[in-house]
């Protein structure tokens, strides 16, 4: 058959797969941690920290394999009460004069579906427990000025006996006060101008 030397040429252009390692940074202007504790049994106290940061190390296309290093700063707690915010930084609990950091570092991020699991090291107080935590994954988008973001939400539980908090009171009828469980609550934005780590 003659080729026909007019007839348009397509081609197809391959699409730029980041396969090494990139390091994405925690936005913090879009980003939130919190934790939720019950009071007297029958409601919940919500608190946050203002201040943090963090890190990912990707692997690879998505998350799976990924090492995240995470830092809060324990004197940026806010329950949106002055006086409980400076009972949670005394001694009774946090003891912010003394270890002034919590941080988390993962052994394991594993692909669960369309989210992921991390496995990792929980300190506090200079105590370290090993936790798992759920990660639901919101996807992916540039923002508008042109950096990719990654979202995620976090969540999991710990007892706050383990980190050596046992301060507590008792009520009229003999009940406690404060609860054993407390919620871990992360909406968190990542972002990177996907430059490959050598």
């Amino acid at each position: 058959m003659p080729v026909n030397k007019f007839a348009p040429v397509f081609k197809i252009k391959k699409l730029k797969i980041m396969t090494g390692k990139t390091k994405w940074a925690i936005d913090p202007m879009h980003s939130e941690v919190q934790f939720k504790i019950k009071h007297l049994v029958i409601s919940t106290v919500t608190g946050s920290f203002k201040k943090f940061e963090g890190t990912i190390v990707r692997n690879g296309e998505d998350f799976t394999g990924a090492d995240v290093n995470f830092e809060i700063d324990v004197a940026s707690i806010d329950t949106n009460q002055p006086k409980r915010d400076e009972h949670l930084k005394s001694r009774d609990f946090f003891d912010v004069e003394t270890y002034p950091k919590i941080s988390f570092t993962s052994t394991s991020f594993l692909k669960s579906g369309e989210d992921y699991k991390i496995i990792g090291n929980l300190t506090i107080r200079n105590i370290t427990k090993t936790i798992e935590l759920d990660v639901e994954y919101g996807g992916f988008q540039k923002d508008i000025e042109g950096n990719m973001k990654h979202g995620f939400e976090v969540t999991g539980k710990i007892k706050r006996k383990e980190f050596d908090m046992n301060f507590n009171a008792l009520t009229e009828t003999g009940g406690l006060t404060l609860g054993e469980e407390v919620k871990l609550i992360a909406n968190i934005q990542v972002a990177n101008h996907q430059t490959e780590l050598g």
